[in-house]
């Protein structure tokens, strides 16, 4: 019998994908990478989103605040000195990790539908303080004139996005690097169990509350470094980073990667920000209504989300075969 593949090396395969292809974007799209860093800071939107909703079970519709956080502590902390890129996404994760605590506490004191609108209050009032708070927030203006010193004090920020877009790049491989090894341990496989059940997992006598609390925690740091990566490529940091179209997106790049995979949360984030930039460049009028049919198309007939494609069409590969032996 053939030995079953090792988890580990699944993971560092699909890494190694996911450095390929922004290694190929980076050749191939030299003129676009400004796009290329959006999507990579998006991709740790959906991932934080992941971690909640695909793995713990609770569906989220204010995954942007904890985003939009993590951009402004980055972005007031170079207004006030800090240039080190690498220090600020550390700021934005902080930042980020103290929102996800809090948001959890709150969160986490209701269930289903009540917790559903409980989210979507928190990123509507998070909103709002961010318009109010013009001294920290800039708001409705935003923030600008952030400027990232050299990452290591050896590579300088240019206007193509290069160093913006490698730097984004490799802090979301060495994110994912950490959240594989999470997500394959104990806790992770805890997390998996009370997102099936937690009823369960109460009953065999396991704390279910500490484990979604620092769950959160760890989601809010992954969004709170996606919205610093966003602030120092973008240099401004405006409303749209905490408002609930963000999070709605989040949530629809999830679903059409496919939720409970980190690389599937990823793969989502790249095919849906690609495709709706394609589409509105070809029918600037109509592409809502393209996108909102692949969507459609996906949900019905590939429910586990595109990064499962390929297991599909293997499946179905195998079923087809076996009719015919039958036959």
């Amino acid at each position: 019998m053939n030995a079953r593949p090792s988890p580990i090396r699944g993971d560092l395969v699909k890494l190694a994908a996911v450095a390929l292809a922004g290694l190929a974007a980076y050749v191939v799209f030299p003129n676009d990478l400004g796009l290329m860093t959006r999507v990579v800071s998006a991709a740790f939107l959906v991932v934080s989103l992941d971690l909640i909703t695909g793995y713990a079970g609770i569906a989220t519709l204010g995954q942007a605040a904890l985003f939009g956080i993590g951009a402004y502590a980055a972005a007031n902390a170079n207004l006030y000195g800090v240039g080190e890129p690498i220090l600020m996404v550390v700021v934005g994760g902080l930042a980020g990790a103290a929102a996800g605590l809090v948001f959890g506490a709150v969160v986490l004191r209701s269930r289903g539908l009540a917790q559903l609108v409980l989210t979507i209050a928190l990123v509507q009032l998070v909103h709002e303080a961010a318009n109010k708070l013009s001294d920290i927030t800039g708001g409705s203006d935003g923030l600008a004139g952030i400027e990232a010193a050299p990452v290591l004090g050896m590579f300088k920020f240019d206007l193509y996005g290069h160093t913006g877009f490698v730097f984004s790049l490799v802090v979301l491989l060495a994110t994912l690097a950490v959240l594989c090894a999470i997500v394959r341990s104990p806790f992770g496989l805890k997390l998996r169990a009370i997102g099936r059940d937690p009823g369960r997992v109460r009953t065999l006598g396991a704390a279910v509350m500490p484990a979604l609390l620092v769950t959160f925690t760890l989601s809010g740091t992954v969004a709170g470094m996606g919205g610093a990566i966003e602030a120092i490529s973008a240099g401004v940091v405006g409303l749209d980073g905490v408002s609930f179209e963000r999070s709605a997106m989040a949530l629809v790049m999830l679903v059409l990667g496919g939720s409970g995979s980190l690389f599937g949360a990823v793969f989502g984030t790249a095919a849906f920000m690609g495709f709706e930039q394609i589409v509105s460049t070809a029918n600037p009028f109509h592409w809502l209504i393209i996108v909102g049919v692949l969507l459609v198309v996906v949900v019905l007939f590939v429910p586990r989300g595109l990064s499962s494609l390929g297991h599909e069409l293997k499946r179905l590969i195998v079923i087809t075969g076996l009719k015919a032996e039958k036959r």
